[in-house]
């Protein structure tokens, strides 16, 4: 009686086949000190960190907030609007009156200055310092005065403030021309932009 027929086995050519796992027993663990495919690569104990900001290294910290002084600077800058206004008001006095664009910058950018550096990141300071360069212009232009009538009528320059301010008043509005307007604008113009770019 003939065999029923079978499939001859095909020998593996890789080799022979790998011992089969028994149903229900672990595999071969990996052996401690192996890499592992989906591990990250840490640097060895010791190593230095990478940097703050670089690739692979913790953030940047946050850069510290300047804090100022608002009450300060605004005393500051008074006393600038007072010196620069001197200033102003002698350069009138020897140019028999002629004013110059540029004093009315300076007087502005000194008030700036004050607010700026020492009044940090209020919003209102330049505001505030567009106020005190324009007063700064208007006062350069009444010292002027007072010092051309004090000299004219040989009276103390503190008489003339005090006791003949009407006068001085008087004789400011008699002067003021349509050109003022221009030096108002560039005293309060600069006092703003210096206070808003020093405070960053």
């Amino acid at each position: 009686m003939s065999q029923p027929w079978q499939q001859p086995q095909q020998p593996n050519p890789y080799g022979q086949q790998p011992p089969q796992q028994p149903y229900g027993q672990p595999g071969p663990q990996p052996q401690y000190g192996q890499p592992q495919p989906y591990a990250q690569p840490q640097p060895p104990y010791g190593a230095p960190q990478a940097p703050y900001g670089a690739p692979g290294g913790y953030p940047p910290p946050p850069a510290p907030v300047r804090r100022g002084n608002p009450g300060l600077a605004v005393i500051l800058a008074v006393v600038a609007m007072l010196v620069g206004a001197g200033v102003y008001g002698g350069i009138l006095k020897a140019t028999d009156g002629a004013q110059i664009g540029y004093m009315a910058v300076v007087t502005g950018a000194l008030i700036g200055l004050a607010l700026g550096k020492v009044g940090g990141r209020a919003p209102a300071l330049p505001a505030v310092g567009a106020v005190l360069g324009a007063a700064g212009v208007y006062l350069g232009q009444v010292f002027g005065i007072s010092l051309a009538l004090s000299d004219g009528g040989n009276i103390s320059l503190t008489d003339v403030l005090v006791d003949h301010f009407d006068v001085v008043n008087r004789a400011w509005k008699e002067m003021l021309k349509p050109i003022d307007a221009l030096f108002y604008f560039l005293g309060g113009a600069g006092a703003f932009q210096v206070t808003r770019k020093l405070a960053g």
